[in-house]
């Protein structure tokens, strides 16, 4: 019952707002034209949804009378009326829409010029902020300190020296 009232509610706000944006005919100097993208007249060009809300210019007496030429035959119509006639209702056409913009070169060059940037910054941080190793990286003091650590058998159950044979003295 609920779910009944509430589908029958949103169609009617829908019919209300469609019948709100149709009898709306212009916005500005602009036709309404059809539904739209999200139900709002606006005019946005995308190529999943070709047909926009409201046409792309306001109305001009030269287009007005293209368009009343265009309720008659489109044969009469010559192919620079009916490019204008087109340039009216749409800014854009599919393969404009479609054409690469060439914004991936600055997307790349602004990569890089991050990772540069980062190299950089390691760099002089490496240079000037940290400090030498400590004396206990080098590979003799590992090599003393992991000869002391299985002199005093630490962690011999499951540790590092666990793995030595102290029998044998070699590594397991």
């Amino acid at each position: 019952m609920a779910s009944r009232l509430l589908s029958s509610t949103l169609r009617q706000a829908q019919r209300m707002q469609t019948a709100s944006i149709t009898s709306r005919a212009k916005i500005g100097n602009r036709e309404v034209v059809g539904f739209g993208f999200n139900g709002q007249p606006n005019y946005v060009d995308r190529v999943d949804f070709p047909m926009p809300a409201i046409r792309f210019k306001e109305n001009s007496p030269d287009i007005q009378a293209l368009r009343e030429k265009e309720k008659g035959d489109w044969r009469k119509l010559n192919l620079e009326e009916k490019k204008a006639l087109y340039r009216a209702s749409f800014c854009q056409t599919f393969a404009e829409m479609k054409a690469p913009t060439g914004e991936w070169k600055s997307v790349i060059g602004l990569s890089l010029i991050a990772i540069s940037l980062s190299m950089w910054i390691f760099m002089g941080m490496k240079l000037f902020v940290y400090r030498d190793l400590p004396e206990s990286f080098d590979e003799d003091r590992k090599e003393a300190q992991l000869k002391r650590m299985i002199d005093l058998r630490v962690n011999p159950v499951d540790g590092l020296t666990s793995k030595w044979d102290y029998e044998q003295g070699k590594w397991k």
